[in-house]
């Protein structure tokens, strides 16, 4: 992934969103990813974790901070904030109290920096909600599996033919919309194929096919992510990502194959995504200034437009 010599900065922050009401997916391992590829070709990159029950995402900054101390590595780190559970017993309240932290953890950074990486919960919350209304790209990891497969469509058990529309994409279709109406604009909605078996399996072949069927129906771009690989969890208690150095090899060391490898996968995945790493972002401040305006009114859950 490279940047255009001209590249001019974005007045406003460019919104990633990693959303799957399924936990699991691999939503923390690919945000952090995603942050650090961006930082490597000097984007400025803030990051924003919604999930602060489990805060894997905040532990995972926090580990690559601690690592870059202990090691005296030269580690690029964004920066980052955790939104807290409201804590009072109505649920109103808690909404309000989680919606304005939000809102003012976007405001802080959204002028300063190129991109905003947003982890969420893996399950249908008001804060999930609003931040897949405020996304300019939207990725949603998927395990290749069927029981994955089902948060966003339902097959026929006999020819392996969508059905329907998981209560997952009914969200994001309620969320596109949304968005279309503040500023005019559809998110990019990629979902990203992610555990995905080396040797491959007439399982992949089906649940690809799934997949292509589900893309034309709502809208959405397939685009390969990681395959099962033990790396990738072995690099979480220190913070690290595939792109980094190998914290078991010599200094100045070349990557191992094998780091190669994985490296291509990422970058790969990146450059899926197709990010604007020059685009102008005063339309996207404008339209979130205009979204949390409007959270009186209620979500509407019956639109079933295409998107």
């Amino acid at each position: 992934m490279s940047v255009p010599a001209n590249t001019r900065r974005p007045v406003s922050a460019h919104v990633i969103v990693l959303g799957n009401e399924k936990g699991g997916s691999g939503k923390s391992t690919l945000a952090m990813h995603v942050a650090a590829a961006l930082m490597s070709v000097g984007q400025r990159v803030a990051t924003i974790d919604l999930d602060s029950r489990q805060k894997s995402f905040t532990r995972y900054v926090e580990f690559r901070r601690d690592w870059a101390k202990r090691t005296g590595l030269d580690l690029k780190i964004p920066s980052h904030a955790c939104i807290a559970r409201g804590a009072t017993l109505k649920l109103d309240d808690n909404e309000a109290s989680e919606a304005v932290q939000f809102a003012d953890a976007i405001a802080a950074i959204e002028q300063s920096h190129d991109f905003v990486v947003i982890d969420t919960p893996g399950a249908d919350t008001h804060l999930a909600r609003l931040a897949h209304s405020l996304a300019d790209t939207l990725i949603t990891p998927l395990n290749d599996s069927f029981v994955d497969f089902d948060v966003l469509g339902t097959l026929d058990p006999i020819n392996m033919v969508v059905t329907g529309e998981g209560p997952y994409a009914q969200m994001v279709r309620d969320a596109r919309r949304r968005r279309r109406e503040i500023d005019f604009v559809r998110m990019d909605w990629v979902v990203v194929r992610n555990r995905m078996s080396q040797a491959g399996s007439r399982r992949d072949g089906l649940v690809g096919e799934g997949l292509e069927q589900l893309a034309a129906r709502l809208g959405f771009r397939c685009v390969e992510g990681f395959a099962e690989r033990v790396i990738y969890r072995e690099l979480f208690p220190r913070g690290l990502t595939a792109l980094d150095e190998a914290p078991d090899s010599a200094p100045g060391a070349p990557p191992s194959p094998l780091q190669l490898s994985v490296q291509q996968e990422v970058l790969a995945l990146v450059d899926g995504l197709k990010l604007p790493l020059n685009a102008d972002g005063r339309r996207r401040a404008a339209a979130r200034r205009e979204w949390f305006a409007a959270q009186g009114r209620p979500l509407e859950m019956h639109d079933f437009i295409g998107a």
